[in-house]
């Protein structure tokens, strides 16, 4: 889409310095900034390029001022920073504004859905689903028989949300998510063979949750795995049968979590994390990156570590990880001269 330097400036109460009816259709870094780009600058390190950007528009703060001339036309606002991505949004919103269904789809029949929806070419709705307002359906998308999604859910190309799963308003599913899979459930006999349990819970996400592409998320064994409001879920993360977390917690790509744990409020998960089955992580925990965790978690703690320890010890010992080969010289020394 093309936008006018005086459209830019009314979406973001902006003023302009320059031509009002300069155009830009993409955007750019301000150190790449080229003929047609729209770039910012909120960071002071990065003022010399504002004198050398060839980006048609740029986004300042209102305080700054101009040491020579500029080439590139400015939009002064009170935060740079927030006014672009404010932008980043409404150029987003732009491009997904779709509806209407297209072919072929296959609906249920029992199936109802809301005002202004858009369902692409290959997506599946299965029996007694029921679709909100607004809801953005791409291609190659499955929804199972009686799911629930509420107003503004979006679903990604390629995404799966199975039987009895209900999504919140406002949650975004990323491509390739499997949202309601059968957890990992299976009983020993006495001959040594694994037997299937079956899996007869669903899958809950509360409103403006979001699930990164190719994550998974398994249902109950019976009641529900439960996404509180606002958890943020990056790419390729397991989250296993029965596991609950907690309003607002972020987790970061390539963590598991087994079943039956339950993740509080407000918490930090980073890369690569393990996190045990049937254990309790309070409120406000932090886990670094690649850390296990196999215990229960007081709120506020931070770990890291495998197995996790508190933040504070982990460096402290890692000191004397560091010095173990010297340690273990002076030790042989020690023996040497003792025997």
């Amino acid at each position: 889409m093309i936008f006018t330097a005086g459209q830019i400036a009314g979406i973001l109460e902006g003023e302009v310095e320059g031509n009002p009816e300069i155009t830009v259709h993409k955007l750019a870094k301000i150190e790449d900034g080229e003929k047609g780009a729209l770039t910012f600058l909120s960071n002071p390190k990065y003022t010399p390029y504002i004198y050398t950007t060839k980006a048609s528009i740029t986004i300042v703060n209102k305080d700054f001022v101009a040491e020579q001339s500029v080439l590139t036309t400015l939009i002064k606002v009170d935060d740079a920073y927030e006014s672009f991505s404010k932008l980043l949004k409404y150029y987003d919103l732009t491009k997904t504004l779709k509806s209407g269904i297209e072919e072929p789809v296959f609906i249920s029949e029992s199936a109802t859905y809301g005002k202004n929806i858009y369902l692409a070419a290959f997506s599946y709705i299965g029996d007694n689903v029921v679709l909100g307002d607004d809801v953005k359906i791409y291609p190659n998308v499955y929804i199972g028989n009686n799911a629930v999604l509420a107003n503004g859910v979006v679903v990604h190309s390629g995404a799966k949300i199975h039987s009895e799963t209900h999504i919140g308003n406002n949650c975004v599913i990323h491509s390739g998510a499997i949202v309601g899979a059968d957890g990992f459930g299976f009983a020993p006999g006495e001959d040594g063979v694994f037997s299937k349990i079956p899996q007869t819970g669903n899958v809950i996400l509360e409103d403006d949750v979001d699930v990164g592409a190719n994550t998974t998320i398994d249902r109950a064994t019976m009641g529900s795995t439960i996404l509180r409001k606002g958890v943020k879920l990056d790419n390729q993360i397991q989250i296993a049968h029965n596991v609950e977390i907690g309003e607002h917690t972020v987790i970061a790509a390539q963590t598991g979590v087994a079943g039956s744990t339950k993740i509080g409020k407000h918490c930090l998960v980073g890369g690569q994390v393990g996190i045990a089955g049937h254990i309790t992580i309070g409120d406000h925990v932090r886990i670094q990156a690649q850390s296990g965790v196999g215990r229960n978690v007081r709120n506020g703690e931070k770990l890291q570590g495998s197995p996790a320890l508190n933040f504070g010890d982990y460096y402290k010992s890692y000191v004397h990880f560091k010095n173990l080969p010297s340690i273990v010289d002076q030790i042989n020394e020690l023996d040497k001269k003792n025997n």
